[in-house]
């Protein structure tokens, strides 16, 4: 299988000169964020009994402790909680959301879809899909939900990222059991109806567009056997042997992963404010997936963004694919590290592999 941490991307003429499709949905506003994770805390000490080394997690990858869902809880259960959160910070009713997008690769079935199941429980009046793209997942959606406000198409969209990797990762594996942990993270997203400097929220020297001032979507589908659950599709329906062998778990060559997530987060960061021209100096914040310390201070060493300005929070939730970023934006803005004129850093990335870059002005 070929590598692409070491594709030299300057060595054909007939490869694109960006990494990825990159857009745009200016004149869009997050409306309200929320976010759930379980009760229970399972700290590295608590992982102890299993084998598993506190102290090299710590040194690995930063991680203190993850939230594990209880037995009688699904993906769903923590959606509904995120967005109830959601909306109620952004003041909007339930029958106000056209839209539902889930972003999630552990839905509660493979079918009805898991957004299905959200509907039901919010009682809304909207369609609603399941984006199956990881730890890319929200920023596959979320870039989803700008276009259909940015088109016209929907007023109000409800984007939940939400996973329990708890229940995809063997026990029995030290090095990657440790590393995930469960949650939902919501977002309500809508069109920018009071315009710079027009409401009473709005800097008085703000200028330009709200929104996903630029965004790039990429995958390089040649790394899938780095991040994937062998069996339990189509290609390889689960069997009682299957089970035995741990089939159903993630496997993940943690190394090349490393090395590619950096990788695509420098180009594609770089890119992407290239195409909004804006200088990395003139972030407020960096909201990156939460999957590794290590990962982050590599990432942003070269972006040339001082730590200050790059938010963690994956010492006391882990890894949690899909909710990753929802759940630190939702924190961010419950700190006051989110103000409406700033300009955010979004980047998710990981098995596709595939990976999603946005600058957003908040």
């Amino acid at each position: 299988m070929p590598d692409p941490t070491t594709i030299d991307r300057t060595e054909s003429s007939a490869l694109p000169t960006t990494r990825g499709r990159m857009g745009s949905a200016p004149g869009v506003r997050i409306l309200g964020c929320g976010s759930y994770v379980p009760d229970k805390v399972v700290t590295n000490e608590d992982l102890a009994a299993l084998g598993c080394d506190s102290d090299w997690i710590v040194r690995r990858t930063g991680i203190l402790e993850r939230r594990h869902a209880a037995a009688d809880q699904a993906t769903s259960d923590l959606c509904y909680e995120a967005a109830l959160r959601c909306l109620a910070d952004a003041s909007v009713s339930v029958d106000e959301i056209d839209l539902i997008l889930v972003a999630t690769i552990t839905p509660d079935h493979f079918t009805p879809s898991t957004a299905c199941h959200l509907q039901r429980r919010l009682g809304a009046f909207a369609a609603a899909m399941d984006l199956s793209a990881a730890c890319a997942g929200f920023m596959y959606a979320l870039t989803t939900a700008a276009q259909f406000v940015s088109a016209g198409n929907a007023k109000r969209v409800l984007v939940v990222g939400a996973d329990l990797m708890s229940r995809t990762i063997d026990p029995n594996d030290k090095k990657t059991y440790p590393l995930f942990g469960d949650a939902a993270g919501a977002v309500l997203i809508g069109p920018d109806e009071t315009g710079w400097g027009a409401g009473v929220d709005e800097p008085a020297d703000a200028e330009g567009p709200s929104g996903l001032l630029s965004y790039q979507l990429g995958s390089e589908g040649c790394g899938g056997e780095m991040l994937c659950i062998p069996g339990g599709g189509t290609r390889l329906p689960l069997t009682a042997e299957g089970l035995r062998d741990g089939l159903q778990y993630m496997k993940m060559d943690g190394r090349n992963v490393f090395k590619w997530a950096v990788r695509v987060f420098d180009d594609s960061a770089k890119e992407v404010l290239a195409a909004a021209q804006v200088d990395a100096d003139e972030l407020a914040l960096v909201i990156m997936h939460q999957a590794n310390q290590r990962i982050i201070d590599a990432a942003v060493s070269d972006l040339g963004v001082s730590k200050d300005r790059v938010f963690v929070n994956l010492d006391r939730y882990g890894n949690t694919s899909g909710a990753s970023i929802p759940l630190a934006m939702d924190e961010a803005f419950r700190q006051g590290r989110l103000v409406r004129g700033d300009y955010v850093l979004l980047c998710g990335f990981g098995s596709g592999l595939a990976w999603g870059t946005a600058l957003l002005r908040y």
